[in-house]
């Protein structure tokens, strides 16, 4: 068998697995055992392990708006958007 259609077999036969077990191969927003925190005030995001709290002058996502994977619809829309120092989510001035 030539290289070529190895490299196209073994693609097709990873693609198929992904399929058949559920896996993404998606780029997930953390690794395993953290959350994903916002800057404050920014557009900035980090991970944090579960058992931590956010670092200072991060916070948690709003319930219900916690991206999951990179360019997924939150991922875009904390793009945009952050939350101000009392909690409320506001867009970001353009270039800011």
């Amino acid at each position: 068998m030539r290289t070529g259609k190895r490299v196209h077999l073994v693609l097709v036969c990873v693609a198929a697995a992904a399929v058949m077990t559920g896996c993404s191969i998606e780029e997930a927003t953390c690794g395993g055992g953290e959350y994903p925190v916002l800057s404050v005030g920014g557009t900035g995001s980090a991970c944090v392990p579960n058992d931590e709290e956010p670092p200072k002058g991060y916070t948690r996502y709003p319930e219900g708006k916690v991206p999951e994977h990179v360019g997924d619809e939150w991922d875009t829309y904390w793009q945009t958007h952050t939350v101000d120092e009392d909690g409320k989510t506001v867009e970001v001035p353009q270039g800011g």
